[in-house]
Order: structure tokens, then C-alpha cells, then sequence
């Protein structure tokens, strides 16, 4: 056997000789993310050998280390194995989250209260009714306690907000990292994994295990027990809610992409492990398609779209671009693959967004202005600053309309223009110390707002509608509501004719979670619009390919 020592963790760990350097950080609880899995495709995974220890592991051939992190000892740790006793210099680990900048505030509606969860008491003993079934009996008069739970669940973080259902008064909210993200970071990769039985309970055993902890914090903030919650609404994708209850998502994977389970559906939350109360009940919304989901039906119910008059596109920027057209309350939806870049995970200098991630960037003839999340020393960027800076630059012609860096004589007069250098003889864009952009960065950022584009550009065709149809633009999600109208117009990723028009309208999955939360008959309400919700596949269609090509340039 082999000991792996991390003296950051004050913690060593055993494992066999010739076993992976991923593992033993996993036993160790670092705070190291595995975004692809261990494929070895990101780069992220990145940990420091201590001195003289380079001999004791071997690791494969890779891409994602330059010759001056090597000399200092840097490997990735999905690539090494290890050969000896060796000592590892990483992270403590940061279970809560601490710093990352998650948002839970969005448009929300206001509703009628009419929960699903109620109780009667007969004089002596209290009636828990889901609806008019009555499915728990609590000793005493415990009408007093009623409480639920709204969660959003994104691909990378999570939201959970208490409610009194008597009142509809919030309570108390908590946050945090999806920690399936640490394992898999993208939803093709968290299909690929819950398509095994050992995968499937991994990923469910994460998320649940997690969200038990949000209940009990969320409690304890309250002044209640865990067990006073009756009902949760969980809202997410598709593959987030089977993952959650444990359902199989290999369908959702593959040509044609089945639904095995559609939402508008209840499950117990003893069978999935959440520690509410022991009757507690969890409630999924109706789902649209593989890549359409509830987190979209409560964004529509949020933003009222099928009741609104007049031609507005809702766009939850994201991994997945998921983005709805209502035309006078008719709706068609789709969704769009557009990668993990807008996460920074296959960014170079990429990040979430937490402490020290440049989250602003603005060029100008007086110079360059960088802000950081917490005002804290530049560590990485993060969606919104990489956003920025690429837009930036496109508009003040740092890159070409093709994406390529210009460098050379494009800016002679700007005051920036000092921040263009090297790594390994490459171009890049310095922000500031080790943090820079990369040829490669603005080639991810390309591809992501081509794909959303073309989505967008496809939507409106089939609507027989042209951008300047459209009379309101909603930006949904956590991370679109960091974002600038004018380096989403710049990037090219929404169109001109949208400026003046857009609006960021914040978490609409939790906000809608809570308003199906309160009043029940939403629910039927919610489903038979989603019904008959049409669902365009850019698969299928002949001229994504065209578009998306022609959406690459900026």
C-alpha cells in the first residue's frame, strides 16, 4: 500500500500502489473538481507535488500543463497514479461553499395560498391531508406546523427556500454547489454515469444527501425541525429530477431521447432518502422533453408566458440553452447544447463564481477596469467576466469578427494595449497577474454563443418572426442574471435589435417552485400548458448547422 499525505487536510489516506491520485484525493475530501469525469478533458484538476516527489507517481500524457507548471510540480490528479508514498499540497476543502455567488431571487408571482398540504385537529390528535388524503396522524393540536420547501435544482448549484404554508411567508433559503458537479459537469456526463446502476446511486446519493442538509439548515434558521416539513417542489432539468429520484437517465442520452418519466408527478421522500418528515412528499413538475424541463415550466409559470400578450422570448443562459418564444400566449420551446463555458470549466483560467473570479471587464480609451467577486485578488474568471472581456474585446477590436486575437497594430493607440503577451509562445489577453484569456477561450466562447444563437435565430424563423418582432427579451438563471445586455449584443449572442429590450428576471425555477409550493391548483394549470407546448428539436432541423456556422463570428 501506498500513503498519501495532504498536509493542507492534516489527513493522509492509504491506497494500493499503482491506484489513481483521483481517488485518494476523493477518500481525502479535497476540494479538487472532477468536471469530466477523469476522462481528462478539462484540465481542472490540477494539484502541487510536494518537493522531490515527481519519481513517486506517473501521469499520462495530457495537454493542460505548460512546462513552467510542471517544473513546479503541478499534475493533474485524474491522470497520475501513484507509485509510492507521496505527498500532496491541495485546498481545504470548502463544503459549504463558502464565497460562491449563487442566486435565489427572481420574478415571482403572487398566488392565492391553497397548498396541497393541510392538517385538521379533532381535539385530540392532528390530521396530516394531502389533498383530501389523509396520509399522517401527529399526537396533540401541531396545526401551528406546516411547513415546505421551493428547490432549484441547476446543473451546478442549488437552491432551497422554507416556506410557511399557512402564511406563504418565506422563511429562510440556503445554498450551495450542486455536488454532482464535482463528480460530472455537465448533464451528457451525468447521463453517461447514472446509466449504471453504481453511477446512478452515486449521483442520487449526492444530490439527496445534500438537499437533506438544506433542509436541516433551512430548519434551524426557522427555529423547526426537519420533520415539519411536509412538501417539497423540486425543479431542474430533466436529468437533474430523474437523477434526484433515482430514475435511470439513459433514455435522455440517446437517439430519440424518450421521457420515462414526465413530471406532474408525486414521489415519497422516505423512497428517495430526504429527510423531511417521514409522510413528506416530493412534487416534479411537467417536463417537456429530455432538454426542456421543469426548471423552464416554472420559469413560464414565473413569467406568466402564456398569459402575456404580444411576442417574448425567454433565454436561460446556461450549459444547456434552454429558451422559450410566446407569441400572444402561444409557445414553442427548445434547447441548445452550449457547453460547460460558460461555467469556466474548459476555460484556462476559468472558475465558478466565487472569490477572487473576475466578474466585470470593461475596456475604454482610459484604460481597463476589472472587478472581482468580493473585491477579492483576481484568482480566475468566471462566466460573466469572460463574457465581458471577449465582448470587449470584439468591440473594441482585440479579436477579429472570425474570433482571432489582433494583437498586433490593432490598438497601438489604446492603453491596454500592454496586456497582450505570451504563454508557451501562444497569444493571450493578461487581466491581471496569472489570470488571462486565451485564442483557445474565445474559440469555447464562440462556440457556446453560437449554438445559443442559432437557437434563437431557428426559434423565430419557425415562427414565421424576424429579431425585431420581438417586443420583450427575458434573461433567466443564476448566471444570466450577471450578465451586461451590451456583451451579450457585442458577443452576438442575442441580436441587435433586442437592445433596449432585455430584461433579466433572475431564478425563475425557484420563484415558479414556490408559487406551485402554495397553491396546488397551479399545478393542473402549469401541466396542460406545457402540453401543449411545442417543442422544436435543432437536431432535426437542416439549417442549424448553416446558422450555427454563421453565428460563430462576432
Amino acid at each position: 500500500m501506498s500513503k498519501v499525505s495532504f498536509p493542507n487536510l492534516k489527513l493522509t489516506v492509504e491506497l494500493e500502489v499503482g491506484g489513481s491520485l483521483r481517488e485518494a484525493l476523493r477518500r481525502a475530501g479535497a476540494d479538487v473538481e472532477f468536471p469530466c469525469n477523469g476522462a481528462g478533458t478539462c484540465g481542472k484538476c490540477r494539484v502541487k507535488l510536494a518537493k522531490g516527489q515527481e519519481a513517486k507517481v506517473h501521469e499520462n500524457a495530457h495537454r493542460f500543463l505548460n512546462e513552467e507548471e510542471r517544473k513546479a510540480g503541478y499534475i493533474l490528479a485524474c491522470q497520475a497514479t501513484v507509485l509510492g508514498d507521496v505527498t500532496v499540497e491541495t485546498d481545504v476543502p470548502d463544503s459549504e461553499g463558502e464565497g460562491l455567488r449563487i442566486l435565489s431571487e427572481g420574478n415571482s408571482l403572487d398566488v392565492e395560498l391553497k397548498p396541497w398540504i393541510s392538517k385538521e385537529f379533532d381535539g385530540a390528535s392532528t390530521h396530516l391531508l394531502a389533498g383530501a388524503e389523509r396520509i399522517g396522524l401527529e399526537h396533540g393540536d401541531t396545526t401551528a406546523h406546516q411547513y415546505g420547501l421551493a428547490v432549484d435544482i441547476g446543473t451546478t448549484t442549488l437552491v432551497s427556500t422554507l416556506l410557511d404554508l399557512r402564511t406563504g411567508k418565506e422563511l429562510a433559503t440556503s445554498s450551495s454547489l450542486n455536488p454532482q458537479a464535482r463528480t460530472a459537469q455537465d448533464v451528457l456526463s451525468r447521463i453517461k454515469l447514472g446509466s449504471e446502476p453504481a453511477g446512478l446511486a452515486k449521483l442520487q446519493r449526492e444530490i439527496i444527501d445534500e438537499l437533506s442538509r438544506h433542509a436541516a439548515d433551512v430548519a434551524q434558521q426557522a427555529g423547526i425541525k426537519p420533520e415539519q416539513i411536509y412538501e417539497a417542489v423540486f425543479s431542474g432539468n430533466t436529468t437533474m429530477l430523474y437523477l434526484a429520484i433515482g430514475a435511470n437517465p439513459v433514455s435522455l442520452g440517446k437517439y430519440p431521447y424518450t421521457l420515462t418519466r414526465e413530471g406532474a408527478e408525486h414521489v415519497p421522500a422516505a423512497e428517495i432518502g430526504f429527510a423531511i418528515s417521514p409522510e413528506g412528499l416530493v412534487y416534479l413538475p411537467p417536463v417537456m422533453s429530455a432538454y426542456v424541463g421543469a426548471d423552464i415550466s416554472s420559469g413560464i409559470l414565473a413569467s406568466r408566458l402564456a398569459e402575456e400578450k404580444g411576442v417574448i422570448l425567454f433565454v436561460d443562459i446556461g450549459t444547456n440553452g434552454e429558451m422559450v418564444l410566446a407569441r400572444d400566449g402561444v409557445l414553442t420551446a427548445t434547447s441548445t447544447a452550449a457547453g460547460p463555458a460558460f461555467e469556466g470549466m474548459n476555460i484556462t483560467c476559468g472558475m465558478r463564481a466565487g472569490r477572487g473570479a473576475v466578474e466585470r471587464v470593461a475596456l475604454s480609451d482610459e484604460g481597463i477596469e476589472i472587478a472581482t467577486i468580493h473585491d477579492a485578488e483576481p484568482v480566475g474568471i468566471c462566466g460573466s467576466g469572460l463574457l465581458d472581456v471577449v465582448g470587449e474585446l470584439a468591440a473594441h477590436g482585440g479579436v477579429d469578427k472570425n474570433g482571432r486575437f489582433q494583437y498586433n497594430g490593432s490598438s497601438p493607440d489604446k492603453p491596454w494595449k500592454d496586456r497582450w503577451d505570451s504563454v508557451d509562445g501562444k497569444p493571450v489577453f493578461r487581466l491581471s497577474g496569472p489570470v488571462y484569456l486565451s485564442q483557445k477561450d474565445v474559440r469555447q466562447v464562440q462556440l457556446a454563443k453560437a449554438a445559443i444563437r442559432a437557437g434563437i435565430e431557428l426559434m423565430l424563423k419557425e415562427n414565421g418572426l424576424t429579431p425585431a418582432g420581438v417586443d420583450r427579451v427575458l434573461i433567466a438563471g443564476s448566471f444570466g442574471f450577471h450578465l451586461r445586455t451590451e456583451s451579450l449584443i457585442n458577443l452576438g449572442l442575442l441580436p441587435r435589435e433586442f437592445a433596449g429590450r432585455v430584461e433579466f428576471v433572475g431564478n425563475t425555477s425557484r420563484t415558479g417552485a414556490q408559487a406551485l409550493l402554495l397553491n396546488h391548483p397551479l399545478r393542473g394549470k402549469l401541466h396542460c400548458v406545457t402540453r401543449a407546448v411545442s417543442v422544436l428539436e435543432l437536431a432535426k432541423d437542416p439549417a442549424f448547422e448553416k446558422i450555427f456556422i454563421k453565428s460563430l463570428q462576432f
